[in-house]
């Protein structure tokens, strides 16, 4: 999910150079967590899958854990800076392209909320961690704004419980 909200960060900022300086910048910056994003979709399952090894074997369960902590947790980290990338553009960037950055920023905090999931199932129930702590705030940070703009009685969503087809009986 961070890839694909990186990725469409990237298309509004490469569309965006006359509405705003920085948006060069900004896809710079969404590319290299794109490429990185990609490379943790495997690190995170290569990590469980050699949680699982230590733990049967008995040998380097505590580093094999903390992988399977440290790499959901860079997901949180990446999730939430794209989507505070998405959300400067959705008030900066190109105005015809304001739909795309709104569907990274969901996608981003859909991205921080998950990986902060595994961040705390994997520390393990009831430990106090760090680690735990802020991955709730990234997924805090990154995903609570993000379903602002389309709830119910929000200009963005205005009227849409209204509209009524030709054929309805309501009055």
């Amino acid at each position: 999910m961070v890839a694909a909200a990186a990725a469409l960060v990237q298309k509004v900022a490469t569309l965006s150079g006359k509405h705003w300086a920085e948006a060069g910048a900004v896809h710079d910056r969404a590319e290299l967590i794109r490429l990185r994003s990609e490379e943790l979709v495997e690190e995170d399952s290569l990590a469980y899958l050699d949680f699982v090894a230590a733990r049967r074997s008995g040998q380097g369960v505590d580093a094999a854990q903390a992988r399977t902590v440290d790499v959901p947790l860079e997901i949180a980290r990446n999730a939430a800076e794209v989507a505070a990338m998405a959300r400067e553009l959705m008030g900066k960037g190109n105005p015809n392209l304001g739909a795309d950055a709104s569907v990274a920023w969901i996608l981003a905090g859909a991205a921080a909320e998950s990986a902060a999931l595994l961040v705390i199932v994997n520390v393990g129930a009831g430990l106090r961690d760090t680690r735990v702590t802020e991955a709730r705030r990234l997924a805090r940070e990154a995903s609570a704004p993000a379903r602002s703009p389309a709830a119910p009685g929000r200009s963005g969503a205005r009227d849409r419980g209204r509209a009524r087809s030709a054929d309805s009986d309501r009055s």
